[in-house]
């Protein structure tokens, strides 16, 4: 798929689009998603929200699980967090660690527009047949 197909089916993931995730870039194996934080992002400690961060990593393996043209979904997700989200901007960097016929293992980085590693994430994602 090219980037602009995926971009436009993923226009249809309305929860990680709805709060602002923006695909970056995208391959098979391998995509790159911000968001820049917003007031809605921040939780009652003023730092974003482990939700907003855990769905950017878990929308960036789908990303980049999907790129080949593949319907894939996320059978489990773990999430490491690393220090509070503060930045202005957030970018998860998926990628893919074993490819397999049905599942396949990602894992993804989301850190801040100074470089700074907010959490770590790995999924393990399954290929629906089609």
């Amino acid at each position: 798929m090219t980037i602009e197909e995926i971009k436009k089916f993923f226009d249809n993931d309305r929860f990680a689009t709805g709060i602002g995730s923006v695909i970056e870039s995208a391959e098979p194996g391998h995509a790159v998603i911000s968001l820049n934080v917003e007031d809605k992002h921040l939780n009652g400690n003023n730092v974003v929200q482990g939700g907003v961060i855990f769905t950017i990593a878990d929308f960036s393996c789908a990303v980049a699980a999907c790129a080949d043209g593949t319907i894939s979904v996320s059978a489990d997700g773990n999430i490491a967090y690393l220090r509070p989200g503060t930045g202005k901007k957030l970018f998860a960097e998926a990628s893919c660690i074993k490819a397999g016929k049905k599942i396949s293992y990602y894992e993804t980085l989301i850190s801040d527009e100074n470089g700074a590693k907010i959490a770590k994430a790995s999924f393990t994602m399954f290929r629906i047949a089609q």
